[in-house]
């Protein structure tokens, strides 16, 4: 329990803040991915432990389409009142299977380049486009601050995938 009761800044204050740590989590994230496939050749990149998981290269083509995915939902927020937003299904998406066909130093060099230019156009929403609303099949309460949030989630997830696979086949760089 607290001693003293915490100051809790305004809501405006609150949520601003939110989104700049969105911000930073996803820029740091990036960093992240950067270091854990720094240093392995193509081979041990695309090394599979088991039949049916995804390696290293797989997983960052994966957090890289979902960022596509991900950028064209939050442009179709803001562009559109309370938009109809289809599910992702990563079984089916041929694009991800374009992305994967890609030598994994040209897959690296375009998540971070479209990483850079995502968190860009992040940081020039206003409050009020972090609120735009949006229908989802999935999520009952859905807008452009949960789409970003989710993906933080979603990515940090994937990202502890990457550093399991990569201590397996070389230990992660310091």
């Amino acid at each position: 329990m607290w001693r003293t009761r915490p100051r809790f800044p305004h809501n405006h204050d609150m949520a601003s803040d939110l989104h700049q740590r969105l911000i930073l989590r996803l820029r740091e994230q990036a960093r992240d991915v950067y270091r854990l496939l720094s240093g392995l050749s193509e081979a041990q990149l695309n090394y599979r432990l088991e039949a049916g998981q995804w390696n290293l290269k797989e997983i960052l083509c994966h957090l890289w389409r979902v960022q596509r995915v991900f950028e064209q939902r939050i442009e179709t927020l803001l562009k559109e009142n309370n938009p109809e937003i289809a599910a992702y299904e990563p079984d089916s998406d041929a694009e991800f299977e374009r992305l994967v066909a890609r030598p994994t130093t040209e897959a690296l060099t375009g998540f971070l380049t479209e990483r850079q230019r995502f968190l860009q156009r992040l940081e020039s929403l206003g409050l009020a486009d972090w609120e735009r609303p949006g229908v989802h099949p999935e999520y009952p309460s859905y807008d452009l601050r949960f789409q970003v949030e989710y993906m933080v989630h979603h990515e940090a997830h994937h990202i502890y995938q990457m550093f399991q696979r990569r201590a397996l086949v070389l230990a992660p760089p310091r």
